[in-house]
């Protein structure tokens, strides 16, 4: 019926998506791993535990959340408050057709998403936490070093060491204001950088897990969020069609979450790590810590951000969503909890897969569909050091080695059998990165740009963050064939040998690659 040419449009439509429905798709962990050739099980490079990757269909639910329990074990609540808040959803602005869809600048970028009711900022004053930090918002206001919010360049580390101690207070602050979340919910400005200061204070002085590593995802959510895509979601793809599918409008994600969602999201993304003690999940679980024992050995790290930075946030100084009412209050707790134990990496393949199998029926209209694309966010800013530019992905690998190579010798002194790569007399950085990049970020970043989720900005013809991956990757590829040709190392004691191109605007930023450990622990005590 379909090849009949005289069938009206809405008739055709409709056959199709019969058509659909009636289609049997294959289950998407085989085109997971196919694609990627996956093994049913890897070993986790940035934990040391083994990722299990089931061959079964993960099971959907089709229901709502104000009827079912979340992952969280809390008992969920309608998707919207019954009392309407007139700003709960970004209303986007009509504006004449344009062909140039994607704005550079910031404001034009603000002005995509939100609808400006009120003209001025509605934090205005000198504000002094409760443990005596000055920040003073004017300033905030109109500080170059935050011009760049809006760019996957983002120079965190140059940011960071002007402000080794306020960094992630003032970037959440910049990206409230860009969104106008102070507006919107009236947030108290002495109660919302208590918390925020409070927060940033609670990260150790570690190499990788810190403070600058929470601003940096919550700058990945902004980026991933602010810019304009074209999700490939609920395309009809019937092979009795005669018509092209449609091609999807520009749209920033953030225009079509609620605020209440991107308040969420924010929040959790600066919260995701906090008191993270620079240990893996299989490392606490094997001797045993209070908080494997607290929390059964599940999800242990990311149950115990959550539970400790909620803490925080209830402490009457801290408690800047008190405008909230009732249920909006537990809407945004069951979504920060969700947001932050989604980056559980035991989780990785469990949400691709559950996405890619949703896929084909998507709609951003519906509340768990929002969810899952929000998990997906804060996943990809919480892996993203392999799709920034060289410079900076450099330096976040300079990191993590050695946050792995602290615990290598903590294994080392409790008579316990190191971690692969994380045993500083051994180290294979190349080969850390080329099994993180293959079988961890290429995986979920593929998904979220093969489905239009990853901007792409004027001038390119994909996401930079796919030409930095495949870029970063080429070049440890390269390190290890140059290792293999060599028989030698390409790391001793946290420094890597040999020279290694630098390239990109990002590069002023590099450390040097022959620099040795101790310059990380000095940078950080700033």
């Amino acid at each position: 019926m379909l090849m009949n040419k005289e069938l009206p449009g809405n008739v055709a439509t409709c056959l199709r998506a019969v058509a659909t429905l009636l289609e049997q798709r294959p289950l998407p962990i085989n085109g997971l791993l196919s694609e990627y050739g996956l093994p049913s099980v890897i070993e986790n490079p940035y934990g040391g535990e083994s990722m299990v990757i089931g061959a079964s269909k993960p099971r959907i639910s089709n229901i709502t959340f104000s009827t079912v329990t979340s992952a969280t074990g809390l008992p969920t609540v309608p998707a919207e408050p019954n009392k309407a808040r007139s700003s709960s959803y970004w209303k986007t602005e009509a504006t004449p057709t344009n062909n140039n869809e994607h704005e550079t600048s910031v404001d034009q970028l603000r002005k995509a998403s939100v609808s400006r009711k009120e003209s001025g900022t509605h934090v205005d004053t000198v504000v002094t936490t409760i443990d005596g930090q000055r920040y003073d918002t004017k300033e905030l206001d109109h500080d170059p070093d935050f011009s760049e919010t809006a760019e996957w360049a983002f120079p965190i580390f140059q940011i960071s060491r002007k402000y080794p101690k306020t960094i992630l207070s003032r970037l959440t602050y910049n990206i409230f204001q860009q969104s106008e979340l102070f507006r919107i919910f009236k947030v108290s400005p002495i109660k919302f950088f208590n918390f925020f200061h409070a927060l940033e204070k609670g990260y150790w002085e570690i190499p990788y897990h810190n403070r600058i590593h929470a601003a940096d995802v919550l700058h990945g959510c902004y980026y991933l969020s602010v810019h304009p895509v074209r999700p490939q979601f609920g395309v009809v793809k019937s092979p009795d069609s005669l018509l092209p599918a449609p091609h999807p409008q520009a749209a920033s994600i953030m225009s079509q979450m609620s605020t209440l969602e991107l308040m969420a999201l924010f929040t959790a993304a600066a919260m995701h790590d906090y008191d993270h003690p620079g240990r893996t999940n299989a490392f606490l679980v094997t001797v045993e810590d209070k908080k494997a024992i607290l929390y059964n050995d599940r999800s242990v790290l990311e149950n115990h951000h959550a539970a400790e930075s909620w803490k925080l946030l209830n402490k009457s100084e801290n408690h800047f969503i008190e405008n909230l009412d009732p249920a909006e209050m537990k809407r945004f707790r069951y979504l920060v909890l969700e947001y932050i134990l989604a980056t559980d990496l035991k989780q990785h393949f469990e949400i691709i897969m559950t996405f890619n199998d949703r896929l084909a029926d998507m709609d951003l209209q519906v509340e768990s569909d929002r969810l899952l694309v929000g998990k997906l966010l804060i996943k990809m800013a919480d892996i993203n050091s392999p799709t920034k530019p060289y410079g900076l992905h450099r330096q976040w690998t300079d990191r993590i080695c050695e946050e792995f190579y602290e615990q290598g010798d903590d294994e080392r002194r409790r008579n316990l059998a190191i971690t692969p790569y994380m045993d500083r007399g051994d180290a294979q950085v190349a080969k850390l990165q080329d099994s993180f990049i293959a079988h961890v970020v290429s995986p979920l970043a593929q998904a979220m740009h093969e489905s239009g989720l990853l901007p792409i900005l004027p001038g390119l013809e994909t996401s930079e963050l796919m030409i930095n991956m495949q870029h970063n990757h080429r070049k440890w590829k390269e390190e290890i064939e140059i290792e293999t040709a060599n028989y030698e190392p390409t790391c001793n004691g946290g420094s890597v040998n040999g020279v290694i191109e630098e390239e990109s605007a990002s590069t002023s930023d590099s450390p040097d690659p022959r620099r040795d450990s101790p310059s990380l622990d000095s940078e950080l005590s700033q």
